[in-house]
This record gives C-alpha cells, sequence and structure tokens, in this order.
C-alpha cells in the first residue's frame, strides 16, 4: 500500500492542484493530510473544498494550528499568521469551518502515527527540528513509524534500539528503506509554503510493501500564487517568503 503523505497547504492552489497532478500519474492507494490546510495563502475556501471532498472518498486528515485557529482564539500565532487567520475566517462558511473544526489532531494507524506537530504535545504545537526535539516523540509512544508537518522542512529521523537519536540525510527523489530494527519519524516538507530555500513544493510517499519513504518535490506556479496574495490584500513578507522558499 502507498500513501502520499501531505501537510502545510496553506490555502495556496497552484501548489495543492501541482502536487494532486503529480499524484495522479502514481500509484497511490491513499492520501493523509498532516494539517494546516489553511493560513498564510489566498485562496482557504478552494482548498477546504478540495480536502473535504478527498476525505469523503477516502483519504484522511488532521487539524493544525492554523485550522484550529479559524474556530479556537489562539494568541501564539505571529501578527502575519494572525492577521491571514482573521481574513480566513470571513472567507469559509460555516460547512468549512464545521469540517476544520472536527478534524483530529492525531490518527494511529497499526504502527503508524500521523500528528501535525510533534507526538509528544499535539495540541502544543511543538517544533521538530533537531535530534533532541525529535526524542520527546520516540519517548512518548511505541509507534514504529512518526509523521508530521508544521515545521515545513522535510527531514528524517531514526531512534535505535539503545534511544539514540540520528537525523538521516535524505533528498528529494531519493528512497530510504525504514529497517524494522529502528523507529522513524518524518517531518514532511510544506506544499503550500516550503522555507528550505526552495519554491518547490514539498510531499512524501510511504510505500508500506516495500517500507520505504522517499520526498517529493513539484514545481508550481508561485507568482501566481503571490499575486492574488497581494491582491487580497495579505502581507507583503508572505508573498515575499512564496517567492523564495524561505
Amino acid at each position: 500500500m502507498r500513501l502520499a503523505l501531505l501537510t502545510d497547504i496553506h490555502a495556496n492552489r497552484e501548489a495543492f492542484e501541482a502536487v494532486l497532478a503529480d499524484l495522479s500519474q502514481r500509484q497511490i492507494d491513499q492520501l493523509v493530510f498532516l494539517g494546516d490546510i489553511v493560513g498564510y495563502g489566498p485562496d482557504p475556501g478552494w482548498c477546504v473544498d478540495q480536502l473535504e471532498a478527498l476525505v469523503a472518498k477516502g483519504a484522511l486528515a488532521l487539524r493544525g494550528n492554523h485550522d484550529r485557529a479559524v474556530t479556537t482564539p489562539d494568541n501564539v500565532l505571529n501578527s502575519n499568521a494572525r492577521r491571514v487567520i482573521d481574513w480566513t475566517v470571513n472567507r469559509l462558511n460555516a460547512r468549512q469551518k464545521l469540517f476544520l473544526s472536527e478534524l483530529p489532531l492525531t490518527i494511529a494507524d497499526g504502527d503508524t502515527l500521523f500528528t501535525h506537530a510533534s507526538a509528544n504535545d499535539p495540541a502544543d504545537w511543538l517544533y521538530i527540528t533537531t535530534e533532541s526535539t525529535a526524542r520527546p516523540s520516540f519517548l512518548v509512544c511505541d509507534a514504529r513509524l512518526i509523521f508530521c508537518g508544521h515545521t515545513h522542512r522535510a527531514a528524517l529521523y531514526s531512534c535505535d534500539l539503545a534511544g539514540r537519536v540520528g537525523q538521516i540525510n535524505l533528498a528529494a527523489g531519493q528512497t530510504m528503506p525504514l529497517l524494522h530494527s529502528r523507529r522513524w519519524l518524518g517531518v514532511i516538507g510544506s506544499v503550500g509554503q516550503p522555507r528550505d530555500g526552495s519554491t518547490l513544493a514539498s510531499y512524501a510517499i510511504l510505500d508500506r510493501d516495500l517500507n520505504e519513504l522517499s520526498f517529493r518535490r513539484v514545481a508550481y506556479d508561485a507568482t501566481t500564487t503571490a499575486r492574488k496574495s497581494r491582491e487580497a490584500g495579505l502581507p507583503e513578507a508572505l508573498a515575499q517568503r512564496l517567492m523564495k522558499g524561505i
């Protein structure tokens, strides 16, 4: 069974469409969305509708911190993120807001745990950026595979039988065997707002039969997304980030 893992779409229609088009050319059995369908970008309604339709067809989806902020006050977001959420709230209808509010924070599926941020405290939206910040997720659950988003940068960590955590360098397009002698934590890069210096949308494919993970990058029309962001009156800094991948 092959799973496509997508996260942090952030209301970026062009990136979302490009990834879905790329997936249509591959053998994928199920889509898994790890949260933050809205926030930052100019097309929240379209993206929520698209996700809802995919969930109706069998996709799994989680709630991210930006999704939560649409219906629940959140003082953690920075000023630009808060401004976009305030804008987003007025562009989603009641059904779309209800859909986001009912998404779970985690999904356990066999030996795999899906979450938006860290596994050790899913509702605290902790960032996994180093081996030390990855370690608590291994400590609080016994899942062999953990997948999350939130940081907008793809990364892969492993934990050996002695509890030692190490980071694995995995380039886009490279396939990594997820050896059963270790546990694994994959941080899936962002579809709609990558922050690793590349404007290419990011997602991952998990092959459960072969026990392999690969990260993928897909080109999309970031110029159009940035233009629509400016036309919507969203912060200029966000349009600049899209064009620079930061």
